[in-house]
């Protein structure tokens, strides 16, 4: 589910950097998604422990 999530918004992100659409507000979900991203790479190290 995350990754399918971070795909869409680095895509969105893509076309925002490509064709303007957006503005900075797919600039704030692709930094959203990152730290979504880490949270979840941290859980999941810290789970095997």
């Amino acid at each position: 589910m995350i990754w399918t999530i971070i795909g869409i918004l680095v895509l969105l992100w893509l076309l925002g950097f490509m064709f303007h659409i957006l503005g900075g507000l797919i600039h704030i979900l692709l930094v959203i998604a990152v730290v979504l991203f880490i949270v979840y790479l941290i859980k999941r190290i810290f789970a095997h422990h």
